[in-house]
């Protein structure tokens, strides 16, 4: 991935841009994200290999902390969550040596060309319109002959022999994250927050959430909770209109939840001469112990 920086009303911003490169067709693949963590890279990875129609055998990646923790005696550990999803759609994953330009040319040329040849002077009205300018620019350097290969890369994908993809759960489980519910009925995803459904009472709970396709998804327990089209925007909160269903209001909260005390009239007690609890205990009197 590599940063894309813009002004916004005076203020630098930045995004993510995540491109693939096929090693022999060179069809490119370019999107935008707003995070650069392990779930938004496989969610990236996915969106590729859907454009592309297919699998790789294998995958050359760059030393990024949401692929590679570490090299332990050149052998690398890698991300567990990312390492679990090479492993299940079947493509081996290798990561490019250190300091040797040659082994991830391909990528970090497409990041420069990117950049030299659709960033520059692009403007856009959020992150969808952005990619949907970035998907359209890849269909045309896609369809144009390639100055290495001397072929336009979509007519060499068609003998690519990319491998099929995963279908249903086993494909689409990837693209999932746990988020927790705030107090107020909101999930909180890529800086926008969603209202859930009141009624369901989901409030400081874990959810699943998935985006797919420009649909956010939430589920619980196995259930879908509600989908909705995701907003671009941050800093923005969408209520859901049954947020508050169910929901005490905050002065019917407060009537029951004061602690109340009572206060009770003290009980009358008989008044006796002190005589009368001498007889009671068996203690003699003045006049008894006088005689």
């Amino acid at each position: 991935m590599g940063e894309f920086t813009y002004e916004q009303e005076g203020i630098i911003h930045k995004f993510y841009g995540f491109t693939a490169v096929l090693g022999y067709s060179r069809m490119r693949f370019v999107t935008f994200v707003k995070r650069c963590d392990t779930p938004t890279l496989i969610r990236s990875l996915m969106e590729a290999f859907e454009y592309f129609g297919g699998l790789t055998r294998c995958a050359l990646t760059d030393r990024m902390k949401s692929v590679l923790l570490e090299m332990q005696e050149n052998k690398p550990r890698w991300n567990p969550r990312f390492a679990d999803f090479m492993v299940s759609i079947g493509v081996t994953a290798r990561v490019c040596k250190p300091y040797t330009p040659q082994t991830k040319g391909k990528v970090e040329r497409t990041v420069s060309y990117v950049k030299q040849s659709f960033w520059a002077g692009v403007t856009f009205t959020d992150l969808d319109d952005l990619n949907r300018q970035a998907h359209r620019w890849c269909e045309r350097i896609n369809s144009r002959v390639h100055r290495t290969t001397h072929a336009r890369p979509v007519d060499r994908l068609e003998v690519e022999k990319l491998q099929p993809l995963p279908q249903a759960f086993a494909w689409e489980r990837f693209a999932t994250e746990e988020r927790k519910v705030t107090w107020d009925g909101y999930v909180s995803y890529d800086g926008v927050l969603y209202g859930l459904p009141g009624n369901l009472h989901l409030a400081g709970n874990m959810v699943q959430v998935r985006e797919r396709k420009g649909v956010l998804t939430v589920w619980s327990q196995g259930q879908e909770v509600f989908a909705i089209e995701k907003r671009p925007r941050s800093q923005e909160s969408v209520p859901h209109p049954e947020q508050w269903t169910g929901v005490p209001s905050t002065s019917a909260i407060r009537r029951t939840a004061a602690p109340l005390g009572h206060q009770q009239q003290a009980p009358q007690v008989q008044s006796r001469a002190l005589a009368e609890y001498d007889q009671y205990c068996g203690v003699p009197s003045v006049a008894e112990v006088g005689a």
